[in-house]
């Protein structure tokens, strides 16, 4: 029988890139412009990306697309408001239960200033970046565009789904 072992430093390999953008868009029509700027098509998915912390649990909606050269384009919220189900007394058919909204939860933390996170997932087609930016620059709603240094970022887990 084969013994086959995975290494720890397999998984670790950073194959993304991530462009942070300020914008007070929402997140279809970002997505809408992303798409006549560059030539991608950007859909909404159906499995939102779902964090919980000590404030609260909250879902991040994605906008995703897959090219021809198995580069995973996305589109991820960074900002969203907290849910906190309060415990109700009432029990039966007509219990009531109130829903209060706490205070923002981030999917990077590191940066909250930030409103959304483009990420490009790419194993082998090189991707140029600053040609990329230069193009998400000229939509007029976005204010601030750039690169982020994952190295630098701690809570890289949240990026994986």
């Amino acid at each position: 029988m084969y013994v086959h072992k995975l290494h720890i430093a397999e998984f670790d390999k950073i194959d993304y890139q991530l462009i942070a953008i300020h914008s007070p868009l929402e997140d279809y029509r970002l997505a809408y412009f992303i798409n006549k700027q560059l030539p991608i098509n950007l859909k909404k998915c159906n499995n939102n990306i779902q964090i919980s912390s000590k404030e609260g649990e909250t879902q991040f909606t994605r906008f995703i697309f897959e090219d021809h050269q198995d580069v995973a384009w996305s589109l991820i919220q960074n900002q969203n408001d907290a849910i906190v189900s309060a415990p109700s007394n009432n029990f039966g058919l007509f219990a009531e239960s109130s829903t209060e909204f706490a205070p923002k939860i981030y999917l990077i933390p590191e940066f909250k200033k930030v409103d959304y996170f483009f990420k490009i997932e790419n194993d082998e087609v090189p991707i140029e970046v600053p040609k990329i930016i230069k193009s998400l620059k000229k939509i007029d709603k976005i204010s601030t565009v750039y690169t982020v240094d994952i190295e630098k970022i701690k809570s890289k887990n949240n990026l994986i789904f």
